[in-house]
């Protein structure tokens, strides 16, 4: 009976140490975890990305719910800018690259503000153009301009309109938003400065951003998880 008992307790202890052991490690990973990134727009958690639909570089209509459950990078450009569009290309392939391993929940969108001449065939040789891989970055066109630009400023939080005076007849921000799998905007970074050169601080910002909201949006405690 005394061995019995003795068995019983063992089995107890090792019982409670692997319970406290799994507890401690549940304790560590919420503590390893920043600090929650705010909502923007004037309605704040009520600000959401409003149904779309458009046109993407094969010709496939897309939509919201294409990309619903996923993390989004998005921008507002024209295949034909001669400014800064370029450097926001680059800076989003740079970010695709940096973030490989959470292409299936990552999600970049290109949005054109010049959707007559920004076809999808157009914007597929703009892609391979620039070696883009569309695994989980789309280019989209398709409806009317006027639109977009308002999708732009209204839902995006970014500047997005036609402009005779500015080199290739639009003016645009030069920023990327951060959107959360929920459609509410969590960030907008100013990619490029007022010179026209790619904000490396901004860049970094974005990525500490991009990392943080991933790492809430999937309850993990950092990318290597």
């Amino acid at each position: 009976m005394i061995k019995i008992a003795v068995n019983k307790i063992y089995h107890l202890v090792i019982l409670s140490l692997v319970f406290l052991a799994c507890t401690e490690k549940k304790d560590v990973r919420a503590e390893n975890k920043p600090a929650p990134l705010p909502y923007l727009g004037d309605m704040g958690v009520d600000h959401v990305i409003p149904p779309f639909r458009f046109l993407d570089q094969d010709s496939i209509w897309k939509s919201n719910k294409d990309f619903q459950n996923k993390v989004w990078i998005t921008e507002f450009f024209f295949s034909t800018c001669p400014s800064i569009c370029p450097i926001m290309n680059k800076q989003m392939l740079r970010l695709q690259g940096e973030f490989a391993d959470w292409e299936e929940n990552l999600q970049l969108i290109s949005f054109t503000i010049n959707p007559s001449f920004d076809t999808p065939s157009i914007l597929k040789e703009h892609a391979q153009k620039n070696k883009v891989s569309t695994k989980n970055w789309s280019f989209l066109t398709g409806v009317q301009e006027a639109k977009v630009h308002e999708l732009g400023v209204k839902s995006f939080l970014v500047h997005a309109g036609k402009d005779e005076e500015e080199a290739g007849g639009y003016a645009h921000s030069g920023a990327f938003t951060l959107v959360d799998k929920s459609g509410h905007v969590r960030g907008v970074y100013q990619i490029t400065n007022p010179d026209g050169d790619a904000d490396e601080k901004e860049y970094q910002r974005l990525k500490s951003d991009l990392e943080n909201l991933l790492i809430h949006e999937y309850n993990l405690s950092s990318r290597q998880d």
